[in-house]
């Protein structure tokens, strides 16, 4: 499923429950966003969001305990959980997404290569988080990344 039918999809999941979305992005610098808003009437569903770039941004605007950035990094599953239920409350969404991550050329190391993305979902019922490492370019990695944001959503509204 192409991208355009993939948040077309999502996007209709979403009007059908009533529900409402926000995203917070820091690797995808507001690709998920953008592509939620490629949809005719998204804004039936979708807040808007918060692109959280540095860790200032994410405790700031999201909430993100510095204590957990401190422990875990920016990049990390903790992160991007607190990312999501950050931006969650914030824009008092019925379910939110969150991706951090290293889009690269640079910035990987050993523990944390380029490439790797964790991608929250944050919703009444549950929080979801899943681990990817593309090995793309900049672009690549970023378009992989929103795709699979899109992705679990629309897997997650599937099994309500």
């Amino acid at each position: 499923m192409d991208t355009f039918q993939l948040a077309a999809a999502v996007g209709e999941q979403l009007r059908a429950r009533g529900w409402r979305l926000a995203v917070a992005e820091s690797c995808t610098g507001g690709l998920v966003g953008h592509w939620i808003t490629e949809i005719a009437g998204s804004s039936d569903y979708f807040l808007g969001g918060v692109i959280a770039y540095s860790n200032q941004a994410k405790e700031q605007l999201l909430g993100v305990h510095s204590h957990t950035l401190l422990q875990h990094g920016a990049v990390s599953e903790a992160t991007a959980r607190e990312m999501a239920a950050g931006v969650r409350r914030l824009l008092g969404a019925d379910v939110a997404l969150a991706v951090t991550g290293i889009a690269g050329p640079g910035g990987g190391t050993t523990e944390k290569p380029v490439g790797l993305v964790y991608i929250a979902l944050d919703a009444p019922d549950r929080q979801i988080c899943r681990r990817h490492v593309w090995d793309g370019d900049r672009a690549t990695n970023k378009a992989h990344s929103a795709h699979a944001a899109l992705a679990l959503l629309r897997d997650y509204l599937a099994h309500l």
